[in-house]
């Protein structure tokens, strides 16, 4: 098997020497493979990012192109430039905060919150070309790292189940399940245990073949549809450069930039860390390799965006999806923009897709990487607590900030609760000072 994986790897040519596909023990069919499957599990947020911005007064299709545009600059970045399988997007939660409190409630206009989104890439590239940003990931201990890892899979499994109806919101107890009765939870199900039953098989592109199959059986059911293949992409002009600065002076302004900066800054370091952890790519001692350039380009997405007409664009959870279909190198991200630019002439295809079908995969991956868990030190409490609470509250807070938030402040007080505050270091104490300070302007509407 790995002298048949070092020949693929080595007939890739360029591509091989450029994505070390051998070393990292994989090929141009795996890496392409992955990039597709990543695409189909975050192609979402190309119809629901227009949505919740045109809610702001943005025009809802130069929003669609900037969607596209923004996710497929940004990706091919990260995949060039990094070198890693991780796919970049505007980043749900942040585009609400844009929509509902920067433009709704602090009553700014949609030019003016760009302006905003902007400003919080300038300081997240800032920081991240400094060797400040990938000091302070670097720093989070490896029981944290795990557990954000684990925590981001639960947080991933109640967004697959929760899109596909199998799990409601309810009044009296938050949540609850829904029926069983109707075809999407079904076919939801079922296409989570083709994908888990064809991975075990070592069958390649499981993932893919389960996406399709049930997305097909759908179609006869009423739940799915074709609905064609080519359309022209609308104008971008609408969104495009369409920065206004004329608030900057106003304590308000920076509100808003600062905390669009550190909801991004955490969840991206969450991120990088869980799908790292998933495809292998963590040293022996839980970093990240070549971490500097993975923060730089996503922090230049953000800026990027903001000038095309989007919101924070971030590294996508989703990325999990294609790691664990095979994805190993950049190669992978260079596929998945191509999928985006596609994406911008396909789209009615790339909408035939549905949600439940997309849902099973991420349940898979949510299996997947909660099995990080295993590497805790459950006998030591002080690594233990702080671990637990980290995966938990990620997908109750519906929040991969906050659950690092408290993760970072349970780690210092019971360490230092315990006389071992001597393990804890400069750059843990300096982000549960942080975590303290902004925990409470995390809560997105």
């Amino acid at each position: 098997m790995a002298k048949a994986a070092k020949s693929a790897g080595a007939s890739g040519g360029p591509l091989e020497s450029y994505f070390n596909l051998t070393a990292n023990g994989t090929t141009v069919r795996t890496e392409v493979l992955a990039g597709i499957t990543t695409f189909l599990t975050m192609a979402y947020i190309i119809f629901v990012n227009p949505s919740i911005l045109s809610a702001a007064g943005m025009p809802k299709e130069a929003v669609f192109v900037a969607t596209c545009l923004a996710a497929a600059i940004a990706t091919l970045i990260m995949g060039l430039y990094a070198k890693y399988p991780i796919a970049l997007a505007p980043g749900m939660g942040l585009n609400a905060f844009f929509a509902f409190a920067v433009v709704g409630a602090m009553g700014f206009t949609w030019q003016q919150a760009l302006a905003a989104v902007l400003v919080s890439g300038v300081l997240a590239l800032i920081i991240s070309i400094l060797p400040i940003r990938a000091w302070l990931v670097n720093s989070i201990p490896m029981s944290l790292k795990m557990a954000t890892s684990a925590g981001i899979g639960f947080f991933l499994a109640i967004i697959a189940l929760s899109g596909a109806g199998i799990v409601v919101d309810s009044p009296a107890t938050l949540v609850t399940h829904g029926t069983f009765l109707a075809a999407a939870p079904i076919l939801c199900l079922l296409g989570f245990i083709i994908i888990a039953a064809l991975n075990q098989l070592k069958i390649p592109g499981a993932t893919i073949i389960g996406i399709l199959a049930v997305s097909v059986i759908g179609i006869p059911l009423g739940v799915a549809s074709f609905g064609g293949i080519f359309a022209m992409p609308p104008s971008l002009a609408p969104t495009f450069l369409q920065l206004d600065f004329s608030r900057v002076a106003e304590g308000l302004f920076w509100i808003a930039a600062l905390t669009m900066f550190f909801v991004d800054f955490f969840d991206t370091a969450g991120t990088l860390v869980g799908v790292s952890h998933r495809a292998g790519l963590l040293d022996k001692d839980g970093n990240i390799p070549r971490l500097q350039q993975a923060l730089v380009a996503d922090s230049s997405a953000t800026a990027i965006g903001s000038l095309l007409g989007t919101s924070n664009t971030t590294s996508y959870i989703e990325s999990a999806a294609g790691v664990s279909a095979g994805g190993r190198t950049g190669l992978a991200s260079v596929v998945t923009a191509i999928c985006f630019l596609l994406a911008l002439f396909l789209q009615p295809l790339a909408g035939s897709i549905p949600q439940y079908a997309t849902a099973a995969a991420l349940l898979f991956v949510a299996v997947v990487m909660a099995q990080a868990l295993r590497e805790v030190d459950w006998d030591d409490l002080t690594e233990a607590a702080p671990a637990a609470i980290t995966a938990v509250t990620m997908p109750l807070t519906y929040s991969i900030a906050v659950g690092l938030g408290l993760g970072f402040i349970t780690y210092v007080v019971v360490k230092v609760l315990t006389g071992r505050a001597s393990e804890i270091s400069v750059p843990v104490w300096l982000l549960a000072i942080i975590f303290a300070i902004m925990l409470p302007l995390l809560k997105l509407p």
